[in-house]
């Protein structure tokens, strides 16, 4: 489940989409994508379908939702699962990275996707770009679309796939800070007692 709560927070499900990569929708993902990689560090709440926060900087990031706290500092991946007290080290694949980290999408757009502008939608009092994403190759996810405030922030997120299942997430908080690398590791000390197993 933690892989579709992660696919989700930026994804959004529309009514229309074209099988296409229009100028206008390639200028947003552009802008939103260079925004983003211009931060030494970003955090966001987001609520919808699950609840959570994440951090992130460049591929890094810190993700915590439905019981489960993940690290990934660009190389090895270390999930904590609450309720067995255990944390699982993997070195997860460029695809396994794309179903947790749900800011992936920053990137993947440039390859293996078709996407489109689908206009302007009001989203709580603030009106947003909605972009949406289809990939070339039938995989699991169906769309993907994301709308964006005027400062290329994400304001609201939706994921379709092939089952016809919807999921959405709204980010509640968005704000730059600046994290450290070492923000992006599993430290034992802080979990004293819990199983380690390494799955590498």
């Amino acid at each position: 489940m933690r892989h579709h709560i992660i696919s989700l927070i930026l994804l959004l499900a529309t009514l229309q989409c074209f099988a296409q990569k229009d100028a206008k929708a390639r200028e947003i993902l552009d802008a939103l994508a260079s925004a983003y990689g211009k931060s030494a560090g970003t955090e966001i709440v987001f609520g919808g379908t699950v609840d959570g926060t994440i951090g992130l900087k460049g591929e890094k990031f810190v993700l915590e939702c439905a019981g489960v706290k993940s690290w990934f500092d660009g190389k090895t991946l270390w999930s904590y699962i609450e309720d067995s007290e255990e944390v699982n080290i993997s070195t997860p694949t460029p695809e396994e990275l794309q179903s947790i980290n749900p800011y992936a999408m920053l990137g993947i757009y440039k390859t293996g996707f078709n996407y489109s502008y689908a206009g302007t939608e009001n989203v709580n009092g603030t009106t947003c770009k909605k972009v949406v994403l289809t990939p070339e190759k039938k995989q699991e996810i169906k769309e993907i679309a994301i709308a964006v405030d005027n400062r290329m922030r994400p304001v609201y997120i939706k994921i379709k796939n092939n089952s016809g299942e919807t999921q959405g997430f709204t980010v509640k908080g968005y704000k730059n800070v600046n994290l450290t690398d070492s923000y992006f590791k599993f430290n034992p000390k802080n979990y004293p007692g819990v199983e380690i197993i390494d799955l590498r």
